[in-house]
């Protein structure tokens, strides 16, 4: 008899996302990015960091102060490492990311041919920065869902 309880395609590939997020190092925010194409086949994840070969121990992972002294100028985000990560075609695929993309972000899905985006947290849903980014995805008729009742399950019912 088929098991009852199992996680669906949406709560593991936002797993994943999650996961992913766990990587990053900094302390404000673990965002992860995961990307699946039709046949439910992960082609892409990343979290947000610093370039390869840029030592997260050189620069600064603050949020405040001069801008150079801060992390904004060097961090490479989730879904920008997702898209370079990716390891075929990205389009008609979609991005699962732990935190509602940013407009730098939103235009790369857009190039990259992603045509859903489901996201975790709009902490940020009044900035002007996500304000562009769905301004952006409408234009561009890309899907964009928040994923509800989405919980982490770590131990086997």
């Amino acid at each position: 008899m088929k098991r009852n309880g199992y996680i669906s395609w949406d709560e593991y590939f936002m797993g994943v996302a999650n996961m992913s997020g766990m990587r990053s190092k900094d302390e404000s925010s673990q965002v992860g990015a995961c990307i699946v194409n039709s046949r439910n086949h992960i082609v892409g994840i990343g979290y947000n960091g610093f370039p390869n070969g840029c030592s997260d121990d050189d620069f600064p992972w603050e949020k405040e102060g001069k801008f150079l002294d801060t992390k904004y100028p060097y961090v490479v985000h989730a879904e920008a490492n997702a898209i370079l990560n990716a390891s075929s075609d990205l389009n008609n695929t979609k991005i699962y990311v732990t935190m509602f993309p940013c407009n730098e972000c939103a235009k790369l899905i857009i190039q990259s041919g992603i045509k859903e985006v489901v996201f975790l947290s709009d902490k940020h849903h009044d900035t002007d920065i996500c304000r562009a980014s769905r301004k952006l995805f409408l234009a561009a008729k890309i899907e964009t869902r928040k994923l509800e009742d989405y919980r982490i399950r770590m131990v086997r019912e």
